[in-house]
């Protein structure tokens, strides 16, 4: 059974995993985070987590930029449903993985590990989203992009998609 007190440990886990190259790896071409041209979620739908409740691929006639990032969305009433709340379906930490955040490190993730807690969404660089994302974890990624927002991905630490 995962703990609050081991679910930082499963993360970590998990990240040296994925560095020794059991994970997937991201392609240092989606490593700009400054460029508006910037695909985000790898083009996958933000709202569809919320609305399919799943990882859906965009469709790039339905196409908005937001915060210097393009957004991908299956559908016309998904962007519309985006354009009116942005904040409300854009992933936590444009996109880099939440576990990483929450222990100092700042790497792309891949769009299908992703979970929604407390209305937000967390996408993760691993294969599959952690089983506990703990408050604490939370307060740790949330204070550690303040520090990391503009840095650059680390790029010791490349997962392959």
């Amino acid at each position: 059974m995962v703990t609050r007190r081991n679910g930082l440990m499963l993360i970590s886990a998990a990240l040296l995993l994925g560095a020794a190259g059991t994970a997937r790896t991201v392609s240092a071409q989606a490593s700009s985070q400054t460029d508006e041209s910037r695909l985000a979620l790898k083009g996958y739908d933000p709202v569809a987590y919320f609305t399919e409740g799943r990882p859906t691929p965009g469709n790039p006639k339905f196409e908005s930029i937001w915060d210097e990032a393009r957004y991908r969305f299956a559908s016309d009433e998904h962007m519309a449903m985006f354009r009116a709340d942005p904040e409300h379906y854009v992933p936590q930490y444009e996109g880099h993985c939440a576990g990483a955040l929450a222990l100092g490190l700042k790497i792309e993730a891949n769009p299908e590990s992703w979970l929604i807690k407390d209305g937000r969404l967390f996408v993760f660089a691993f294969d599959q989203p952690p089983a506990v994302f703990t408050s604490d974890e939370i307060a740790a990624a949330d204070k550690n992009w303040k520090l990391l927002k503009d840095a650059p991905i680390d790029t010791d630490l490349r997962f392959q998609q």
